[in-house]
């Protein structure tokens, strides 16, 4: 690919955002890379997890603004953004973003739109769409207040300041910040951990949750119901039943 690299080991897909030039800033080549590459995954009993990171120590520097930026913002134009971010937000596996270096404007949701975000101390965080004149877009205006809250919401969009790593972790914008050589263990770990655990049932926890919001107590109940029936119904379950007897690991197969 022309903007992104994307490595599979043992279960896990690492896409790597890749222009560095421009601290992997998204251009029309790489939000179309994006959407196949996710669409690719989304289809593959093979990839258990992934993993989003940037090149050269930055995460992503939101949309390359330069040369064509106006079209960008066209309507139809925008309607391919948003269904990156669909793409990404529908995945079934996990989703880790592993930020250094700068994740501003759209690359800040993109790494708000993964499950899970472990950062480097030397991460910055920004909402930057108000200083270039511009509102919330890759999903921001939906992920923002389910990360941090409605008011600290407008206060990250309204200001579009630049926060640190250690003020992100402590607003809840990431789950964890690590010095810098710690990083890719951390997330190794992590991604690792999840290639272990049973796939369909991860999809159904993060689907549950990412409903959450949006449904009732009584409906949450519902879809929680459904989720079991299919769950009890699956040969990683019976496996899960039967290591615990036998008093071993499971060995889950998302079959």
């Amino acid at each position: 690919m022309e903007t992104l690299q994307v490595t599979r080991a043992a279960g896990v897909v690492t896409v790597t955002l890749n222009r560095p030039a421009k601290k992997n800033a998204l251009n029309d080549v790489m939000w179309n890379e994006l959407l196949a590459t996710f669409h690719e995954i989304a289809g593959s009993d093979d990839d258990r997890v992934v993993v989003i990171t940037g090149a050269n120590g930055e995460f992503c520097s939101g949309a390359d603004l330069t040369g064509g930026g106006r079209q960008r913002h066209q309507l139809a134009a925008m309607r391919h953004v948003g269904d990156v971010a669909l793409a990404l937000h529908r995945l079934p596996q996990p989703t880790i973003a592993k930020v250094r270096g700068v994740s501003v404007g759209a690359g800040c949701n993109l790494a708000l739109g993964c499950d899970l975000v472990v950062a480097s101390e030397n991460a910055r965080f920004s909402q930057i769409f108000a200083r270039r004149g511009l509102s919330l877009d890759f999903g921001g205006s939906w992920l923002l207040p389910r990360r941090v809250g409605l008011h600290r919401a407008k206060e990250l969009a309204f200001f579009a300041d630049i926060i640190s790593a250690a003020d992100a972790e402590h607003i809840g914008l990431v789950n964890r910040v690590l010095p810098d050589g710690e990083l890719d263990a951390f997330v190794d770990d992590w991604a690792r951990r999840l290639t272990e655990a049973p796939p369909i049932a991860l999809a159904m926890s993060k689907r549950l949750l990412d409903n959450a919001m949006n449904v009732t107590m009584e409906e949450a109940l519902d879809d929680e119901g459904l989720s079991q029936t299919v769950n009890f119904g699956t040969a990683d379950t019976m496996e899960a039943m039967k290591a615990f007897v036998e008093k071993r690991a499971p060995h889950f197969q998302g079959r």
